[in-house]
């Protein structure tokens, strides 16, 4: 595997390594040791899985506050998807930035999110499956979110929005720390 720092500390884009033949391929998404060696999590106690089936939905943006934060390993199994982490952590040189990413089944990149992040996306096709390594065990009274339209951030989404959550559209603004 190749691990790509982002331009937000402590986010990494991972791209496998296939070893092909006349088959196919075979590739490695995740190995503890190599994790581990770029100071990365390696325990996932939770694997989740999300199918949307239209083009333009919003998921997001989603994060999990103190004590129930998570590092989340995401990837797109089937389709494409517009991938946005923000980094709240107010201790953070990259504090109150996002960063945009396309993942698709055909690349195969995995996006390592590391806790303190809000995490988003936006389906580019219909049928859309993405996949989730998840550092902690959902937590309900922990779960909190950003609006996908915040001010404060000004993400620009790729397509107009056809489906999102009720739960998604009421996230209040955010609010910024000193």
């Amino acid at each position: 595997m190749q691990f790509h720092p982002t331009r937000l500390r402590g986010a990494s884009r991972i791209q496998f390594e296939p070893a092909g033949d006349s088959r196919g391929y075979f590739a490695r998404t995740f190995c503890e040791d190599e994790f581990a060696a770029h100071g990365l999590e390696t325990r996932f106690p939770q694997h989740s899985i999300s199918y949307s089936a239209f083009e333009g939905t919003l998921r997001g943006m989603h994060y999990q506050r103190e004590p129930d934060c998570e590092v989340k390993v995401v990837r797109c199994l089937k389709g494409a998807i517009w991938d946005v982490i923000i980094d709240i952590r107010p201790d953070s040189p990259t504090y109150c930035q996002w960063e945009k990413f396309e993942l698709s089944s055909e690349s195969g990149d995995q996006l390592y999110i590391p806790a303190g992040f809000a995490h988003g996306f936006q389906t580019l096709c219909h049928d859309v499956v993405v996949n989730y390594l998840i550092s902690a065990r959902y937590a309900p009274q922990s779960a909190s979110g950003l609006r996908y339209d915040d001010p404060a951030f000004g993400i620009d989404w790729p397509l107009p929005i056809s489906e999102i959550s009720a739960n998604d559209r009421r996230w209040p603004d955010f609010q910024f720390s000193a």
